[in-house]
């Protein structure tokens, strides 16, 4: 046996000796609800979560779904009538609740798993991270054989001629633009933070303007794609890699400035079952359950121990291994969410022009 698969072995055993604790007899009647966002994501989190939950503790999953509404949560908690357990919230949303005080503030020690191996992402107060995926620029290998090498390609038309496909959102584009035009990851969001660094990005968007077709649903990047409306496009890694197993068209990822996103298991402020929803975030905070989930869907794992226990073959399609990670862009949540309604107006007005 190898060192490696003895290594994985180990932290498998610990993993599932650690969800060991977490089994109780379960009464009659014992249920969560969990809300997703649907879909082929929605059923990995079944296959590499939720199944398995109910299997290890008896306990029955109702599984709801949502679009990130912030005000439908804030009306239950504020009417004390919260009927979900668990919710999926990302990034900036998750955020936003958080502030709203809509969530619960995660106590670690309910959680029963070492806060530390979740890096960075364990400083958000009100959730278990638990996958990373990126907004990246993908293109037809097929097409453009050698095209594009950095975030700065996707404003070249002359090099790379042809409509680009966007997301209809200031954020990746403005960090995006700014980076092209010369300004550093690590230093992007404190030019953002200034009204010239603003009019500085607005203007390298500008020179892209009318070669741009803007999408808004993550299935709506691939298909342009497909279609050859656009010779590349801003898109959800985790769609781009489904689409070419599915299609088996040559579609490849460029992973500079990728902008990496995190997504948290969280508890409803006022949820009728807290401690079976703390036993969930402690099951799918696990290793070995956030490993399961790579089987079905290519994010990345947050729990550090989680990446020993990956299968090799699934290594290449996550956006979280460590050279993928030396250029991606981390988002600045705070400043995202504070500069939001302000960003965003100025955007929409941009579009119009």
């Amino acid at each position: 046996m190898s060192k490696t698969m003895m290594i994985s072995g180990a932290l498998a055993m610990m993993s599932w000796a650690g969800v060991s604790m977490l089994v109780k007899p379960a009464f009659a009647g014992d249920q969560l609800t969990i809300v997703s966002w649907g879909g082929a994501y929605q059923m990995a989190e079944r296959k590499a979560f939720f199944e398995p939950f109910t299997k290890a503790t008896g306990i029955k999953i109702t599984e709801g779904e949502y679009n990130g509404e912030v005000a439908k949560l804030r009306a239950m908690v504020e009417s004390k009538t919260v009927s979900w357990d668990v919710l999926d919230a990302p990034g900036t949303i998750a955020h936003r609740m958080c502030s709203e005080g809509l969530l619960e503030t995660v106590d670690w020690n309910k959680v029963t798993l070492d806060q530390t191996k979740f890096g960075d992402a364990a400083k958000y107060e009100c959730g278990v991270p638990f996958q990373t995926n990126s907004t990246i620029l993908a293109y037809d290998k097929d097409k453009l054989p050698n095209g594009p090498q950095t975030i700065a390609d996707l404003f070249d038309t002359k090099k790379f001629p042809g409509k680009r496909g966007l997301v209809k959102t200031f954020s990746p584009n403005l960090e995006w633009a700014l980076i092209a035009d010369g300004v550093s990851i690590k230093e992007v969001y404190k030019v953002l933070n200034t009204p010239d660094g603003v009019d500085r990005a607005f203007k390298k968007l500008e020179t892209i303007k009318k070669d741009i077709v803007w999408w808004t649903a993550g299935a709506q990047a691939p298909q342009l794609l497909a279609d050859g409306q656009v010779v590349m496009t801003a898109a959800y890694h985790g769609r781009i890699t489904s689409a070419a197993k599915e299609s088996g068209r040559h579609f490849e990822i460029m992973w500079d400035a990728a902008q990496a996103g995190t997504v948290y298991f969280t508890i409803p402020k006022g949820s009728p079952r807290i401690d079976d929803a703390y036993r969930f975030l402690a099951f799918a905070g696990s290793p070995q359950s956030q490993a399961d989930l790579t089987r079905y869907i290519p994010y990345g794992p947050l729990n550090k121990d989680a990446m020993a226990l990956v299968d090799p073959a699934v290594l290449p399609y996550l956006p979280n291994t460590p050279e993928r990670r030396a250029v991606a862009l981390y988002p600045d949540v705070s400043f995202i969410v504070e500069k939001n309604d302000e960003l965003s107006q100025r955007f929409n007005a941009w579009l119009t022009r």
